[in-house]
């Protein structure tokens, strides 16, 4: 009776969110579900297959492609695919739907308890970096609650990035592992050993700690390769080689695409059916969206921290459009913005860009010492027709970039 109560309460409170535009229908209900019955999560998973994605960067797109892909059986599947990823997000999700699957991206902090609530039967681990300095833990002590969840479940199969020795601490200890070599290319937060306090020193194709202990790099079972002209494979250990072709850009959702590839087969689904389903999808919550503003068209991309600015600066090197920087320090972003001085914004130099959103002049600031020329403008959508203004745009397109309110705004902001 109280589950049937909890689910009801659910479903109502988020419906009535959404008619008095207080929210999407993602949190507020799950909330009052989860105070009506603290189990819920555990009683709406039961009987499903339930994957989890976590990790700091890339968690909303590869819960999209994941789902794209064990939906190719068929089989219906349930997603929180608005990024609303602690438990009341997890059971708005599930609340008042008897797909037979579904994959839910979790909270690195949350991990733990969402993983003990559902009895997951895959869980992909993506990567640890810092993010929200002013309220997340420290990423190793992350590492070590993933390491005792997932040593106490089992029968769940483990999706590693091999590449990320946090990850792999934080792996170490699961009894089934599908080790896969996604690269990492911010390893700053990875340098100290989480074994024996050591350090780690990367090589090409590996690493390891340097004081000796043993910990070193596993072996992975798929590999992401980028062969002669750009194109990309998944490599198996077995010999197996598949082209992974996405309409996403960058090398990172590649990454995240051969991550959903090998979890995708940990629940049964083919890999090469699984790894074609994901070429349809064209944006994820908005990102990679291109948005009107007047005559200037916008790409708009999110960036939450320096790991994630360090991808998408590399994928904007060799652009020579012109490109929006929008910061915001809200709740939902941390109140501390000092991570900017850890972003290579020097990447930046010669391009024509626009600085903008709360904390421009924090921005202003750091690309003053990076020496890149720019130029500022308070309102987001004011600065993106400005940066279309000065010319160089490709077909009327600029490129966006903001952190997590900064790109909602640009997202929702008038046309």
């Amino acid at each position: 009776m109280r589950e049937q109560l909890a689910n009801i309460t659910t479903r109502a409170v988020n419906a009535a969110s959404r008619r008095l535009g207080r929210g999407q229908g993602t949190v507020a209900g799950g909330r009052a579900g989860l105070r009506v019955d603290p189990k819920l999560l555990e009683h709406l998973s039961a009987g499903r297959l339930v994957a989890l994605v976590t990790g700091t960067n890339g968690k909303t797109t590869t819960t999209r492609l994941l789902m794209v892909a064990l939906g190719t059986t068929g089989d219906v599947v349930v997603s929180n695919e608005t990024g609303s990823n602690m438990p009341p997000g997890h059971v708005a999700a599930l609340a008042g739907t008897h797909a037979e699957r579904a994959v839910l991206e979790v909270d690195e902090i949350y991990l733990p308890r969402v993983l003990t609530a559902t009895s997951a039967t895959a869980v992909v681990l993506l990567n640890l970096s810092r993010d929200q300095l002013d309220r997340t833990n420290e990423v190793r002590m992350v590492a070590g609650r993933w390491r005792a969840a997932l040593a106490a479940a089992p029968r769940t199969h483990v999706v590693a990035n091999a590449d990320d020795p946090l990850v792999v601490w934080g792996a170490g200890a699961a009894r089934d592992v599908h080790w896969v070599g996604a690269g990492l290319r911010w390893q700053l937060d990875a340098v100290g050993c989480p074994s024996c306090e050591g350090r780690i020193e990367f090589a090409e194709g590996g690493w390891a700690c340097t004081a000796g202990c043993g910990f070193v790099r596993p072996q992975p079972e798929a590999t992401l390769h980028t062969g002669p002209g750009g194109t990309v494979t998944a490599v198996w250990a077995d010999g197996r080689t598949l082209p992974i072709e996405l309409v996403l850009p960058g090398r990172f959702n590649q990454a995240n695409a051969l991550m959903a590839a090998v979890a995708a087969a940990a629940c049964g689904v083919d890999v090469g059916a699984a790894l074609a389903a994901m070429k349809g999808v064209e944006q994820v919550a908005g990102r990679f969206t291109v948005r009107q503003f007047g005559p200037i068209r916008a790409r708009l991309m999110l960036a939450k921290n320096p790991a994630g600015w360090d991808e998408l600066l590399d994928l904007v090197a060799r652009s020579s459009v012109p490109l929006v920087v929008s910061i915001n320090a809200r709740v939902a972003d941390g109140a501390d913005p000092s991570w900017l001085w850890d972003v290579p914004f020097e990447r930046l130099t010669g391009r024509n860009v626009v600085v903008t959103g709360d904390r421009y002049r924090d921005l202003s600031v750091r690309l003053q010492y990076a020496g890149v020329a720019h130029s500022t403008e308070a309102d987001p959508a004011d600065a993106v027709r400005a940066a279309g203004a000065v010319g160089g745009a490709t077909d009327g397109v600029v490129d966006v970039i903001g952190n997590y309110t900064a790109f909602g705004d640009l997202l929702r902001a008038p046309a």
